[in-house]
């Protein structure tokens, strides 16, 4: 058990920061496209079905994929994000199996930060489904009031734009905003300020703090540690002598609500990188035109995402994971930095020189590093990919 701690304390919080998640989002754009399906368990994660047809259920899935995300009719039979899908089966054998269309959710993902952004300037772009949005400006006395109706006109606008639903978190800094975002999904609004933490945040669980993995949490408890209160009472010199001088003082900020980051409203990506993982594992060379189609529609979406986004790389990556999970990496630098889908394949084509075909491949990966920025008068022109990749 955990020695008596220090009397707990609680900083001051005087920031306004709104994280807006939206709900299932991957299985929710399914939703649209299959509004038959409302009200349904379905799960994103296999072959694609058209409209029309039968749709598959997870009773008749074979094979090795995860689940991506799962409606919460789906969800509440214990299926979630990362688990397989023949374990999923067994839970919830008649739940439909879709396929993810993450063209499509690219697109509900610039709608729904835009019209955000048309609201509140201020935003943290997080992920595919998630962003972190300063309220300073809107929300300068940080009131809760105040708060609940920025994050209601939110919602509506998200709405309005995607036809989607989004969950809210207002809380004075990140961590609490991120964690109150999840506690009242779908379609939920939770405030919270530092008088609420000891009855809104301190009786949840410590797991539930982002940044507390299985393991930490598993060891918390096995130390006695089980809510986020019982962390925060915690002594900080006992928490480092068990975690660590730099993890077990965060862990107790953490607990105390203490999260000084910014939210950070431009950044630049290190690396943009695709990749795929095989239904079954293909040989290198028994298999090669679908390597080779594979490779290059790789090396084409990347090329896309490069152009959409305004950059250029000068280093390619190639990853391999083979059929006994060893996975293999290689790089390849380029005097000029390019973007064309031809220019990424070939010297992806270089990487793949160096790694000896022994065995069956998994996964096939191709990532862009050293970005920057295209000179803007600059003209590349038209660099059209060809079809073959493995020789």
């Amino acid at each position: 058990m955990k020695p008596p701690g220090p009397a707990r304390t609680m900083p001051p919080l005087p920031r306004s920061i709104a994280h807006l998640d939206m709900d299932a989002f991957f299985a929710s754009v399914e939703l649209l496209r299959y509004p038959q399906l409302r009200g349904q368990a379905v799960v994103v994660g296999g072959r694609r079905a058209t409209a029309g047809e039968t749709f598959p259920r997870l009773a008749d899935y074979v094979g090795r994929g995860v689940i991506t995300t799962a409606t919460y009719e789906a969800r509440a039979f214990g299926v979630h994000s990362g688990m397989g899908l023949m374990k999923a089966a067994q839970l919830a054998p008649d739940a439909i199996l879709l396929s993810a269309d993450f063209e499509a959710y690219r697109h509900y993902s610039r709608l729904f930060k835009a019209a955000v952004r048309q609201i509140a300037p201020e935003v943290e772009d997080r992920g595919i489904d998630e962003i972190y949005i300063d309220l300073g400006a809107l929300n300068p006395d940080g009131s809760a009031d105040a708060a609940r109706r920025i994050a209601q006109e939110l919602q509506q606008a998200v709405t309005e734009a995607t036809g989607l639903s989004c969950s809210v978190g207002v809380a004075p800094n990140k961590l609490l905003a991120k964690l109150c975002s999840d506690l009242d999904k779908p379609a939920g609004i939770t405030i919270v300020t530092a008088a609420d933490l000891p009855t809104r945040i301190w009786p949840l669980p410590a797991r539930r703090i982002n940044g507390i993995g299985p393991k930490a949490a598993a060891r918390l408890e096995q130390l006695g540690i089980v809510s986020i209160g019982e962390l925060a009472a915690a002594d900080p010199a006992w928490l480092q002598a068990h975690f660590g001088e730099r993890y077990g003082i965060w862990l107790h900020r953490a607990a105390l609500g203490d999260d000084e980051r910014p939210v950070v409203t431009r950044s630049e990506p290190k690396s943009l990188s695709r990749e795929t993982t095989f239904e079954r594992d293909l040989h290198p060379r028994a298999d090669k035109s679908e390597l080779s189609a594979s490779f290059t529609r790789l090396c084409e979406q990347l090329a896309a995402d490069l152009s959409r986004k305004g950059y250029l790389g000068k280093t390619i990556g190639l990853k391999l994971r083979f059929d006994n999970f060893r996975t293999v990496t290689r790089d390849h630098t380029l005097a000029q930095p390019v973007g064309g889908a031809a220019q990424i394949r070939r010297a992806a084509g270089e990487c793949l020189k160096r790694i000896p075909l022994e065995r069956r491949i998994r996964l096939l990966g191709v990532r862009v590093s050293s970005l920057c920025r295209p000179d803007d008068d600059a003209e590349r022109p038209p660099d059209p990919v060809q079809a073959e990749l493995f020789t």
